[in-house]
C-alpha cells in the first residue's frame, strides 16, 4: 500500500505472539551481559520493528536528526533523569564504547597527566579501570581489596591532592557490591555502576561522575550512560579525543555524531517500564527478594554450595557460588542446569565455579527454578 506522510502517528501494533507461548520457548538466562531483558519490552520492540508507530520505517532506519527519533531520544533522557533523580547541574550523556571506554575518558576529562587519582580495587573491573588510568596519570593510588570484601574506608589509600576517587559499585565477576557510598568528605567520587545501574536508588548528587554499560540491566550492548557534574567538564585535556570529550558530547545532547539509536530506543522502553513499576525503590525491593532466594539456597545446602563473598557486601545482581568438594560436580551442574533451561550459569573464566546474574528483568520464577534445581542436584550428588 501507499506509504503514509508526515510525523509518526499512533497505530494499532501488529499482533504479538502469545506471551505465555513465547515464554515457554525461552530459557531463564543468567548471563552476566548481554543479559535477559523484559519480555514485554522485547515484544513491544518486535511489534514496532518494521514500522515504528506508522512512520513507514524502523527506528534503525530513522535520521538521528529527525523529529521522530528526537522524541525517542528526549524521552529516554528525561525518563532516566526521573528514575535516578538527577539534580540540576548534571548532564546525562549517551555514549558508545561501553563502560570500558570510560576507563580512559574519566582521567582525560578530570585530571592532568601530572595529577594524582585514587582507585579502590574490589574486583576485576575496578582493577582494569586503575590499570587504564596509569596510562594517563602520573600517580594512581590504589587501595587493593581481596576480591571478596570491601576494605574498611579508614584503610583506603587516598591522596590529599587526588582529582577523584574511583570505585566499582558492583563487581560483576566477583559479586562484591557497595551497599552504600562511604563518607569521603569533599572528594570527587566516580563510580562504574555497570552491573547495578537502575537496580536501586542512588543519590546522584554525591557523585562527580557515574557511568554504566547498558547491557546488564537496561538493554542491548553498545551503549553507555554517563552522568557528570557540569563543573567537572571544564577540566578536560586539550588532546582528549572528541568522542570522549564530555563537554562536547553534552552540549551536542549526545548527538555529536550518529548515536546508537536502536539501543537508546530500547533503553527508553526499559526506563518507561521501570517508572511504571514504581521507580527504583520498587525495583530494589523486588531485586532483594530475588537474590535472597539464591543466597538462602546456598546457606541451606550446609556447605554443599559455597559463596566466597563477605555476606555484608554480597551482590544483589551477581551471585557467584561453588561446589567446594568437586570441580567435576561444578561442570556437571553447569551441563545439567543448561539442559533444564537455566542458561549461562558458568562462572567467569578467571574465577570458575558458577555465577547467577539476576538483573532487573530476571523474573522471580527464574530464581525459584534455580533454587529448586540446586536442591535437586544436591539430593542426587551430595
Amino acid at each position: 500500500g501507499r506509504r503514509g506522510r508526515g510525523a509518526c502517528r499512533a497505530v494499532a501494533p501488529a499482533p504479538a505472539p502469545n506471551a505465555a507461548g513465547a515464554a515457554g520457548a525461552r530459557v531463564f538466562n543468567f548471563s552476566a551481559g548481554p543479559a535477559t531483558m523484559y519480555e514485554d519490552v522485547l515484544l513491544e520492540a518486535q511489534a514496532e520493528l518494521v514500522n515504528y508507530k506508522g512512520c513507514g520505517m524502523s527506528v534503525m532506519e530513522m535520521s538521528h536528526r529527525g523529529k521522530d527519533y528526537s522524541a525517542i531520544h528526549d524521552k529516554a533522557e528525561a525518563d532516566l533523569r526521573a528514575l535516578l533523580g538527577v539534580p540540576d547541574g548534571y548532564s546525562v550523556i549517551f555514549m558508545q564504547g561501553g563502560a570500558t571506554l570510560q576507563f580512559a575518558a574519566l582521567p582525560l576529562n578530570l585530571a592532568a597527566r601530572e595529577d594524582a587519582v585514587d582507585y579502590v580495587v574490589t574486583g576485576s573491573w575496578s582493577k582494569k579501570a586503575a590499570q587504564e588510568a596509569e596510562k594517563f596519570c602520573a600517580r594512581v593510588n590504589v587501595t587493593q581489596g581481596d576480591n571478596a570484601s570491601i576494605p574498611d574506608v579508614g584503610a583506603w589509600n587516598l591522596s590529599d591532592e587526588s582529582q577523584y576517587v574511583h570505585m566499582c559499585a558492583n563487581e560483576t565477576i566477583q559479586g562484591v557490591e557497595f551497599k552504600a557510598l562511604p563518607d569521603l568528605g569533599d572528594k570527587i567520587v566516580c563510580s562504574d555502576m555497570s552491573s547495578n545501574f537502575c537496580s536501586k536508588p542512588v543519590d546522584v548528587g554525591r557523585y562527580g561522575v557515574l557511568y554504566a554499560g547498558a547491557q546488564k540491566n537496561i538493554g542491548p550492548s553498545g551503549l553507555a550512560f554517563v552522568v557528570v557534574r557540569d563543573d567537572l567538564m571544564e577540566s578536560a585535556r586539550p588532546d582528549t579525543p572528541v568522542m570522549m570529550h564530555y563537554k562536547t558530547l553534552a552540549e551536542a545532547r549526545s548527538l555529536y555524531n550518529t548515536p546508537n539509536c536502536w539501543a537508546i530506543y530500547m533503553a527508553g522502553l526499559v526506563f518507561d517500564k521501570l517508572l511504571k513499576m514504581g521507580g527504583l525503590e520498587e525495583v530494589e525491593r523486588f531485586n532483594l527478594a530475588k537474590c535472597a532466594v539464591v543466597y538462602d539456597a546456598v546457606a541451606a545446602s550446609q556447605g554443599f554450595y559455597s559463596c566466597p563473598v563477605d555476606p555484608a557486601v554480597r551482590s544483589a545482581m551477581n551471585v557467584p557460588f561453588t561446589i567446594p568438594s568437586s570441580e567435576d560436580l561444578e561442570k556437571l551442574f553447569i551441563k545439567e542446569s543448561a539442559a533444564a533451561g537455566l542458561a549461562n550459569l558458568k562462572g567467569h573464566r578467571s574465577v570458575g565455579g558458577m555465577r547467577a546474574s539476576i538483573y532487573n528483568a530476571m523474573p522471580m520464577e527464574g530464581v525459584e527454578a534455580l533454587a529448586a534445581f540446586m536442591r535437586d542436584f544436591q539430593e542426587r550428588h551430595g
